[in-house]
């Protein structure tokens, strides 16, 4: 979905960052990357999930910033509430892209699924408001995080858990990561269920629930200089049975992948 692919790619230039000012004055310390502002340009091709949705190839631009107590990070921002010795907890409010248009499913896979795309309404994107937590130390990077929709698309609340490795090579660090996220009842319902409108005109009662979503991946990043970044990522997102199964989603499909790539210059 476009939330996975985007905030994928937007932590890797957060992360990214903190990696280029390991080798730059001064250094960034335990409590974070050193203050300032990076720019850049990313390009993420994804699979899709939705029926008859294309694969999606979106360039995106990065902008992100860092101070002692406010930090942006492409379509995600917020307030360090608390950090020190490697442990940070952070207020955040971001961006959720996982809308979609009813125009953007494909008529014929719908129809397979036994949905009239006409009889359906579009998924909104949305605002999140939440805490995460991160534990950072010679074990790797734990992030642990709670968000929930405060644009009232779907009312509901998503938590993730996400622990990763680096392991720095030549210069170049490669962070292998696993993790899962855990979609609430409603936000489950709203994006891959479908709605009380839609049933009202005859189109199939789904509602899957709330569901726990797998996450594996592997993330690049490479300086080039002083200033210049080069950032990758391939990560799979795997659907449950309960999601695999709803009538929205492409028939056959067991989860979606993501390839990110980015060009990002530090100040």
């Amino acid at each position: 979905m476009k939330l996975f692919t985007l905030v994928s790619l937007t932590l890797l230039a957060g992360h990214g960052a903190a990696f280029a000012a390991d080798d730059k004055a001064p250094p960034a310390g335990p409590q974070g990357p050193r203050p300032g502002w990076g720019l850049g340009v990313g390009v993420v091709v994804s699979s899709a999930e939705y029926a008859g949705e294309d694969r999606r190839v979106i360039p995106v631009p990065l902008v992100t910033y860092e101070s002692e107590r406010f930090f942006w990070r492409g379509i995600s921002g917020g307030v360090h509430l608390f950090r020190q010795q490697g442990f940070t907890v952070d207020a955040t409010l971001s961006a959720r892209f996982s809308g979609i248009d009813k125009k953007d499913f494909g008529v014929r896979e719908l129809a397979e699924r036994g949905i009239n795309r006409d009889l359906l309404e579009d998924r909104k994107d949305s605002v999140d408001i939440g805490l995460a937590a991160g534990w950072n130390g010679d074990w790797g990077k734990l992030d642990v995080g709670l968000k929930a929709d405060a644009g009232s698309a779907s009312k509901g609340f998503e938590g993730s858990v996400k622990y990763g490795y680096p392991i720095k090579l030549q210069g170049t660090r490669i962070t292998p990561h696993a993790g899962v996220s855990v979609m609430s009842k409603k936000m489950a319902n709203y994006y891959y269920g479908t709605l009380g409108a839609e049933v009202a005109r005859g189109v199939v009662d789904y509602k899957p629930g709330s569901a726990v979503i797998p996450v594996v991946g592997i993330d690049v990043m490479h300086p080039l200089n002083r200033e210049w970044m080069v950032i990758g990522g391939l990560s799979y997102r795997a659907l449950p049975g309960k999601l695999k199964d709803s009538p929205l989603v492409e028939k056959d499909t067991k989860g979606s992948a993501s390839l990110m790539f980015a060009v990002s210059r530090s100040f």
